[in-house]
């Protein structure tokens, strides 16, 4: 069998590692360098806090990678894990707050539900009077995009995957409906499966097969600041639910601060969008992020920043099936791919060399629950 991944981010990279684990014959094909168009701009969380269950089991199957990742890829990739702080403000937002960790606690998991007074354990400087409840997970964390990359991408090489950089591919092969293999910019490649890992170009390859999925680039900014009291690194990745801002520390008492905050969320061309900062959103998170805790008062300065791209689809899960023969996609993570492409990798391995998938049902991420009516939103986003 040879399977063709477009894709060379975390995602691609794990299914190619998966598949080549199985013994399949793995081509990847990466249009620029490994990791360069989200993963590398991505914040790193590492979470097992979601509001649904196929995301929930998700996140448990990939943390037996994440937790392992050393001594399976050789690779240290600073996966700490000081837990995540969800909070909210709202009544309504609070009781959705305490079914999603009601639900994951039903899945094994020790996530604990809080009153703000009890949160200050986690995050001193927390803004008490401005919620009324919050969850914890002390299996929460985050990781650097950049060195699992260059793991998964050694293992991959390693295990017998003909990684690509600077390929692009310019038209999936079909013959009678089903998926033949693919044309790049130098050669064909025939194909048993071709696996659609291309992240914010994710939409463009599945057109390219006749496919229509809907996943939209939207474009997501960070930002690294100097607060007015330095953030210790034992601090979780705190979350509003209300307002959309989030923090975590980063090294030498620096902090990240994020979060989407306009009205219009339009979607933008993943070859010509501004990958840099905006100063007033830039001011905007910090100023939330003052909203939630002490730590960033009027003396924080703004370090840099950068803008990357969520492939997003309506209800912020990913599709994850074989949506014509011989074409499998595993795209529109909405912000979530990296944590969770150890099981979508293995994911992907399994739909392509059995049929079906058995290390999680995701029955609920086929894209006909768009048409059916038969979506579920994820509440945690951020």
């Amino acid at each position: 069998m040879h399977v063709v991944v477009i894709g060379g981010g975390i995602v691609g990279l794990a299914s190619a590692y998966e598949l080549a684990r199985r013994g399949v014959q793995v081509t990847l094909c990466e249009q620029g360098s490994l990791g360069n168009g989200s993963t590398d701009r991505a914040v790193g969380g590492i979470r097992t806090q979601f509001s649904t269950p196929v995301n929930v089991e998700l996140s448990k199957a990939s943390l037996d990678v994440w937790n392992d990742f050393e001594e399976r890829f050789g690779t240290d990739i600073q996966f700490r894990r000081p837990g995540y702080l969800f909070l909210a403000r709202e009544e309504e937002t609070a009781s959705a707050l305490e079914a999603s960790a009601a639900m994951q606690r039903d899945h094994d998991l020790p996530t604990e539900t809080l009153s703000p007074a009890d949160a200050t354990e986690y995050c001193p400087g927390l803004e008490v009077d401005r919620y009324v409840a919050g969850s914890y997970s002390p299996l929460d964390g985050y990781a650097d995009p950049h060195l699992a990359v260059q793991g998964y991408a050694s293992g991959a090489r390693e295990a017998g995957v003909d990684v690509r950089t600077g390929t692009t591919v310019t038209e999936v092969l079909t013959d009678e409906g089903a998926v033949r293999g693919v044309e790049t910019d130098t050669e064909r490649l025939d194909a048993d499966f071709v696996v659609n890992a291309a992240g914010p170009w994710a939409g463009r390859v599945a057109r390219m097969a006749g496919v229509d999925l809907p996943v939209s680039p939207r474009r997501r900014q960070v930002a690294i600041v100097s607060p007015s009291s330095p953030l210790s690194e034992d601090l979780p990745l705190t979350i509003d639910l209300d307002s959309g801002s989030y923090f975590r520390p980063e090294r030498d008492g620096a902090a990240i601060v994020g979060g989407f905050f306009a009205d219009d969320d339009p979607t933008v061309d993943p070859d010509g969008f501004d990958e840099s900062m905006d100063l007033s959103w830039a001011a905007m998170a910090v100023e939330r992020a003052g909203e939630t805790a002490t730590y960033f008062g009027p003396e924080t300065q703004i370090k840099r920043g950068w803008a990357g791209l969520y492939g997003v689809t309506p209800d912020d899960h990913p599709i994850v099936e074989e949506s014509v023969p011989g074409l499998v996609n595993a795209v529109g993570f909405s912000g979530h791919g990296f944590q969770h492409a150890p099981a979508t990798g293995q994911v992907v391995a399994e739909l392509c060399c059995d049929g079906s998938a058995s290390l999680v049902d995701v029955s609920p991420l086929r894209s006909e629950r768009f048409a059916d009516g038969e979506t579920t939103t994820e509440r945690h986003v951020a």
